[in-house]
């Protein structure tokens, strides 16, 4: 079981916060997308986890990344170019096990995974492969080394309309708890079952999560009947408000009309109406800091594709 505690993210150039206290538990069964936009930190998060050298140089962290002795299995989201450049032989031989592992073995994880055995011992460099072949390839390399855990940053990049139902059929049977990167809707609708929704709030100066055990679909829905709501509420609100600050202004104006013509000689009169004029603006002042806790407008980043009531504003 893979735990995250308090986990918060900083970029060491700008000293942007990317993640805040983000927490999560990924169990058994689960198969956990990460969405968001660009730049919020969705593939960072997924090097971290697999490895905090390859995100060292350009972020530090604090919190707790639990890992209970699991080993992880990480499909990059391209291969370098490096990699790219070597046969399929000499990128096999590199992973832990390949040379000491039976034919047989691994001929059973290529077919698993619908990839020609034979091409395993190829002189073909990868860069001929085609985008999904690389996905494969990437993949069988992966469960050589028997991962407990896998983490995918978009795989579905760059791969045919075959591939990628292939890729939905393998994520849904496949057994090991899953963690992966996709902007494909078809592809998270198909398989995810936790949402995990990374935003940059407050035109992009506070960090935001979202952690929701549904499909894709019920998240979309829920989330939008909630933005929705709290639009109307916030509307509302403040068309009370405006109506409160209406009366208070006429009431105010109608005090200040009687103390400038009321006589000098009723002194009690005029004390009167400064009492009641400094009732007023005390009311005022309760109003204003009550106004301050009002419902709020949603404050959104739109990653994902939301559909509003049309009389809805965001």
């Amino acid at each position: 079981m893979l735990q995250i505690k308090d986990l918060t993210i900083t970029h060491k150039k700008d000293l942007r916060t990317i993640l805040e206290n983000f927490s999560l538990t990924l169990n058994a069964g689960d198969k956990a997308v990460i969405i968001g936009e660009e730049g919020n930190g969705k593939s960072t998060l997924l090097k971290l986890i697999f490895d905090e050298k390859l995100v060292r140089d350009y972020v530090e962290y604090s919190g707790e990344i639990i890992k209970s002795r699991l080993h992880f299995g990480y499909l990059a989201q391209e291969l370098t170019e490096e990699q790219k450049a070597n046969s399929i032989f000499t990128y096999c031989s590199k992973i832990p096990g390949f040379l000491d592992q039976a034919p047989k073995e691994l001929a059973k994880i290529a077919f698993s995974l619908g990839f020609d055995p034979s091409l395993l011992y190829s002189d073909q460099t990868i860069a001929t492969l085609s985008g999904g072949e690389k996905v494969k390839l990437q993949l069988a390399g992966i469960f050589m080394t028997q991962p407990d855990v896998l983490l995918l940053d978009e795989p579905s990049n760059d791969i045919d309309l075959d591939t990628l139902k292939w890729l939905e059929n393998f994520i849904n049977s496949c057994n090991l708890p899953i963690l992966f990167v996709s902007h494909d809707e078809t592809l998270i609708e198909n398989t995810a079952n936790v949402i995990i929704h990374l935003e940059q709030l407050r035109r992009k100066t506070t960090p935001h999560y979202t952690i929701a055990k549904m499909s894709y679909r019920e998240y979309k829905k829920r989330r939008s009947t909630k933005l929705s709501h709290q639009e109307q509420m916030a509307k509302k609100e403040e068309s009370e408000y405006r109506k409160q600050q209406e009366k208070l202004t006429q009431i105010q104006s109608k005090v200040e009309h009687q103390q400038n013509t009321i006589s000098r000689a009723d002194a009690h009169g005029g004390r009167l109406l400064k009492k009641k004029m400094r009732a007023v603006k005390s009311m005022g002042k309760r109003m204003e800091k009550s106004h301050q806790n009002n419902t709020q407008s949603p404050d959104i980043e739109e990653a994902i594709m939301l559909h509003f009531d049309k009389d809805i504003t965001l």
